[in-house]
């Protein structure tokens, strides 16, 4: 897989890319990630890539002119092009596995109060990490690089995402490790039992129950498998300890 990012601070990718998992895959060239700067592609003596807004308003916008030429640059027939936008779809595990099966993934990061909006229809989705303003998109999108090369095989143990939080729709179990005890505080017996059959009711349960409290919206849109109902019911009777 190859990423590009298209952004005016290449500088701030330095340490993300040469740490744990994304510096693993990096170094068994699982993925190639480049960089463009677009203020190279700026065409006046002083490299300007943004001007004041039509229409007044404060701070200054990034003009279509350096930012897709930086596009075209780079971009061919196997590109897909997405540009971090507060205008975009919420980033979810479920996009992060579809952009994981792109050859060619371009990432478009914005500056100041944004992009011209007519670069939008240069680019094939707008995507956003969350409901807040940050300075740019260059946060955005190592959070959206950090949740796809995670995926790509070879990055982390296989299975090791099978379970987490939101591949099926719900979030994780609670996890444990050594001591048994600390401070007063014993791991549930269950996960010391043995019984494999009872450790998975007992992860499903609290899984189900983790999301019903903490994430409602997630809980009422959940389709529930006939082993998630027979769970629930058990619960509800008072048979299952959780």
């Amino acid at each position: 897989m190859r990423i590009t990012v298209l952004t005016l601070f290449p500088e701030m990718y330095h340490d993300f890319l040469s740490t744990s998992i994304i510096g693993r895959s990096l170094e068994r060239e699982l993925v190639q990630v480049d960089f463009v700067q677009i203020r190279d592609f700026a065409k006046d003596k002083f490299k300007h890539v943004d001007d004041s807004p039509y229409g007044g308003g404060m701070g200054q916008v990034m003009k279509c002119q350096p930012v897709l030429d930086a596009l075209h640059s780079v971009k061919n027939e196997n590109s897909y092009t997405v540009m971090m936008s507060p205008l975009g779809k919420t980033l979810t595990q479920k996009k992060a596995r579809e952009l994981s099966k792109k050859d060619h993934l371009i990432l478009m990061c914005g500056h100041y109060e944004g992009l011209d909006a007519r670069i939008n229809n240069h680019v094939d989705e707008l995507l956003s990490i969350g409901d807040y303003v940050l300075t740019g998109g260059e946060i955005a999108s190592m959070v959206v690089m950090d949740s796809v090369i995670r995926l790509l095989k070879g990055s982390i143990s296989e299975g090791s995402t099978d379970d987490e939080s939101f591949e099926n729709g719900l979030l994780e179990y609670p996890q444990y490790t050594m001591p048994r005890e600390y401070e007063g505080e014993k791991v549930p017996e269950v996960l010391l039992s043995g019984n494999h059959a009872k450790i998975r009711e007992w992860r499903i349960a609290k899984s189900l129950l983790a999301t019903k409290e903490n994430r409602p919206d997630l809980y009422a849109k959940h389709e529930f498998t006939k082993e998630e109902i027979k769970i629930l019911k058990k619960i509800e009777e008072g048979k299952l300890d959780v």
